[in-house]
């Protein structure tokens, strides 16, 4: 690892798989080493992954094989800024249909239970928009979605 400060993420067992989608499906992302436990532990066996080095995104991470009693949660997710609709249907997609979960207002989880708001850029211009009434349509029509539709938040905030 050469980051100072890295995000360390807890999975039951499965931190090498969950670490090699997120190379395959995020630009900039990459699996990097994979250490083996020297010893049994609590959650495992010896030679069994302990952790993996990876990144997402360019973020530094260690995903730990930790095991079952900690779970992911929405207090802590990935925000991840698309540039258009394209790119927010491929990775919304692709943790949905990876055994993820749709939500609301642009989060979904993945199949290890982390949280991910996939974000267009778009919709943050929109909510931040200088007049109030386009910021506040736009901010209510993001409500009703799941995945954002940047063609329906344009269009809410053109009123």
């Amino acid at each position: 690892m050469t980051s100072k400060n890295t995000i360390c993420l807890w999975y039951d067992g499965t931190a090498l798989d969950a670490a090699t989608f997120y190379a395959a499906t995020f630009p900039d992302s990459a699996v990097g080493a994979v250490h083996r436990a020297p010893g049994d532990y609590p959650a495992g066996k010896e030679r069994d992954v302990l952790t993996v080095e990876f990144t997402v995104l360019g973020i530094s991470c260690l995903g730990l094989n930790g095991g079952p009693m900690f779970k992911h949660s929405e207090a802590f997710s990935f925000q991840v800024a698309t540039d258009d609709q394209a790119e927010t249907d491929r990775l919304w997609d692709a943790i949905i249909g990876n055994g993820g979960e749709a939500s609301s207002c642009g989060w979904c989880k993945d199949r290890w239970g982390l949280s991910w708001q996939i974000t267009p850029r778009a919709l943050m211009a929109a909510i931040s928009d200088p007049d109030p009434a386009a910021a506040k349509r736009s901010f209510e029509a993001m409500m009703e979605m799941g995945k954002i539709d940047i063609a329906a938040i344009e269009a809410a905030r053109l009123g």
